[in-house]
């Protein structure tokens, strides 16, 4: 793989934004850091630590990162689209599909696969139960984030479409549209409202990445200013919580379903990573730097997909052998926080190293495919994905059930949905050749 990298790392184009891979990288990796650190483990059961120590919940404003995340994928993907636009005959929409969804989906359903058949022989084993039954719906979590980027990729044509026209308008729309199922939500108590910021608050941010990828974030200070204030005020004097990740037990989370709120984070930190747009670039065009930079890259979604199977592996490994579960928070706590990472992170090479073959891209042959059953088999996978980040792989057998939006979802429903939906997107994307 070194070979490869440096390859790679040296084949890359003069000009190539490097600094949003490097944006990419360090989000994804900020996201699994906060989760390695965050979660505490009891004989209870698995805990937050934001919990245990409140006055932490204020580290949330910067180690909340997702929304960069998902600002980097605006970027990428409007300059994906516009280049398959230029190239590709037929479905253009089939073709950009399973251009973008390819790295991500085929190590999400080997992920899906072999934690859904780990989950059944579990399960007919009489072991599911205790912390194993947390470990398999924990587990899971991650695939919200998967479901949500979907979305993202799905709306991009449409939404493109809508920025060239109105700019700063499309983006005002969507901001406007968040305001007003908050709105709708906290005063006018209007039920199941509140799922509609998925798609506003979430696509809000993925518009500000099609700006940046037309130069039209001029006033990056501005943006970070306009976004913490507004932020720190409706966090100030409305029901929004000051954790910018969701809590257990609380009444309202900013993160599911995202809040007006969190939008204003998001503001924040976009107009913060322009604010450091110069340095950073000057930093990713050192050589070993860039060199990381494309490893970790070709890596990045196999390490997210795992990263709590080898955290929880860490737990099982302690009771096994008799390591006492400390105090939450406390100092002795705190001193083994760096051995328990340390190990976290090996266990994930591990794993990456037996699964990153699935995150390989594939050579395609020239797409023809059909429009409609790649949007089919886009809303399959989102739905199906999105329904096991919330039922998780336990209750395989018994149909346990959890309410996505106002539909009750099944385990074994959403694995099947994910993986008819993967087959679609795969076969559309890849039509007939010519």
């Amino acid at each position: 793989m070194g070979s490869s990298v440096r390859e790679l790392a040296a084949a890359t184009p003069g000009t190539r934004d490097r600094y949003i891979d490097l944006l990419r990288v360090a989000s994804l990796g900020t996201v699994v850091g906060g989760h390695w650190l965050m979660a505490v483990v009891t004989g209870d059961g698995v805990g937050n630590l934001l919990a245990v120590v409140p006055e932490l919940q204020l580290l949330t404003w910067a180690l909340q990162i997702m929304p960069v995340f998902f600002f980097v994928g605006g970027f990428s993907h409007a300059l994906s689209y516009r280049s398959l636009s230029r190239r590709t005959e037929g479905s253009v929409y089939a073709a950009f599909l399973r251009a973008r969804l390819q790295r991500l989906l085929r190590p999400t359903m080997v992920f899906i696969l072999v934690w859904g058949t780990g989950a059944l022989i579990v399960q007919l084993l009489g072991g599911d139960g205790g912390l194993t039954g947390v470990a398999l719906r924990l587990v899971a979590q991650p695939l919200w984030f998967i479901g949500i980027y979907l979305a993202m990729v799905a709306f991009t044509p449409s939404l493109l479409k809508l920025h060239e026209r109105y700019g700063w308008g499309a983006f005002g729309a969507l901001l406007a549209g968040a305001a007003a199922v908050d709105g709708l939500r906290f005063i006018g108590g209007v039920p199941f409202v509140e799922f509609l910021n998925f798609a506003f608050v979430w696509l809000a941010v993925h518009q500000l990445g099609f700006l940046r990828a037309d130069g039209m974030i001029k006033m990056p200070s501005a943006l970070a200013a306009a976004g913490l204030v507004g932020a720190a005020g409706l966090v100030a004097l409305g029901p929004y919580p000051l954790s910018m990740v969701g809590m257990p037990g609380e009444k309202v989370s900013n993160m599911a379903p995202p809040t007006l709120a969190l939008l204003f984070h998001g503001l924040w930190l976009v107009g913060a990573v322009e604010l450091l747009r110069a340095p950073g670039t000057r930093f990713v065009q050192r050589a070993a730097v860039w060199r990381a930079v494309v490893a970790a890259n070709g890596i990045a979604m196999t390490a997210f997909l795992w990263h709590l199977t080898a955290m929880l592996g860490v737990y099982g490994a302690m009771l096994a052998l008799g390591v006492p579960l400390l105090a939450p928070a406390s100092a002795a706590w705190w001193a083994q926080v760096p051995v328990r990472i340390a190990v976290a992170a090996a266990l994930t090479a591990l794993l990456v190293a037996a699964f990153r073959t699935f995150e390989r891209p594939v050579r395609a042959a020239p797409a023809t495919g059909s429009g409609p059953a790649a949007a089919l088999g886009i809303t399959l996978c989102l739905f199906g994905v999105l329904g096991l980040s919330m039922v998780g792989f336990g209750g395989m057998l018994e149909g346990r059930s959890a309410m996505l939006v106002a539909v009750r979802v099944t385990a074994p429903a959403a694995v099947t949905m994910a993986l008819a939906g993967w087959l679609l997107v795969e076969t559309a994307g890849r039509g007939r050749r010519s």
